[in-house]
């Protein structure tokens, strides 16, 4: 089988070779996947770079999150059997024709998700559920702001977002970016590269601010969303896509009673995993009903991964990209 291995951190372009390795095995509880597609995820470009909390052991194939059939079953597995569809994360391995997942990280995928829909699905759609729903409590009638409406994370936080009644208001930085938010059933928009989203949201909510604030960019968009959030309201930090980690004024977290709420989706596959299976037929169901859809930017085969993660890094995408292996036989 072939894999994206990578020897020593750096860029994806001087580190990442396309190789052809020994068939995996699978051990213990482990599936081996046929990788059908993956999803591409900012963290995915962290690990490669060796600027993630967790940095693999090298050499290693990068990529955590992927979709495929069960190909090999390891002796204490109890759940799957070959030939079931499973999308599953790992810490790395999923840019490759094969791969191992742990059984407990694995999930059923029902027929109705094509394969572009189900490499890029897990991940940012568990994501912003788990933050609104289980970290935020967004309630109908509330009002949620959207900042990096058109990536990843952000197009599946203002469809989960409308699925639970909330009022959505979305940035994002050019006016292509700002139709995706539009698509995605945002209420309002607004771009934050040339207009003040402070003051857009004080209009739309009358000077109350936002209930609810989602924010995968951090930077400066973190501080100065203390300015427009409303009494008693939830900050959600999720992400530095923006490449700078924030430091708030306390002093606001007190005067407005605001919530500063983090959320690292992968903690919960240890604390909480029982949780994240509910989670997961909730989508399913959102999905069937038409409540949400994964916003695919393109999907390239797999061994076009390095311009792929080039136009990740660039921000020149909307939505999620992901790689796709040729179904053979």
């Amino acid at each position: 089988m072939k894999a994206w291995i990578q020897e020593e951190f750096g860029e994806p372009s001087e580190v990442l070779k396309w190789k052809e390795l020994p068939s995996l095995v699978p051990e213990k509880a482990q599936l081996k996947i046929r990788v059908l597609g993956a999803g591409l995820n900012f963290p995915d470009l962290l690990c490669i770079q060796g600027k993630y909390q967790v940095k693999p052991e090298l050499p290693f194939t990068p990529g955590a999150e992927a979709f495929g059939v069960v190909e090999a079953t390891g002796p204490d597995c109890r759940i799957f059997k070959e030939g079931d569809r499973v999308m599953g994360i790992a810490s790395h391995g999923a840019f490759a024709e094969e791969m191992l997942i742990e059984e407990k990280q694995a999930f059923q995928v029902p027929e109705t998700l094509p394969v572009e829909h189900a490499a890029g699905f897990l991940m940012t759609h568990q994501t912003s559920y788990f933050a609104l729903v289980h970290r935020a409590a967004l309630k109908p009638g509330e009002t949620l702001l959207v900042h990096g409406g058109s990536g990843g994370v952000g197009t599946t936080a203002i469809q989960i977002g409308k699925a639970l009644g909330a009022r959505v208001f979305a940035t994002a930085g050019t006016e292509e970016k700002l139709e995706i938010c539009r698509q995605c059933g945002a209420d309002e928009v607004v771009n934050y590269e040339k207009d003040d989203f402070i003051a857009a949201v004080k209009e739309w909510t009358g000077g109350r601010g936002a209930d609810v604030i989602y924010d995968p960019v951090g930077g400066e968009i973190l501080e100065l969303s203390t300015k427009c959030i409303a009494w008693e309201g939830r900050l959600l930090v999720i992400g530095f896509a923006g490449g700078t980690i924030p430091k708030i004024a306390a002093n606001r977290i007190l005067l407005k009673n605001i919530s500063v709420i983090g959320l690292f989706w992968g903690n919960y596959m240890m604390h909480n995993p029982t949780l994240i299976r509910e989670t997961q037929q909730r989508l399913y169901a959102l999905y069937d009903k038409g409540k949400i859809k994964p916003v695919i930017h393109q999907a390239d085969k797999m061994d076009q991964l390095q311009q792929s993660l080039e136009l990740l890094a660039n921000r020149r995408i909307h939505g999620k990209l992901v790689l796709v292996n040729p179904v053979s036989g």
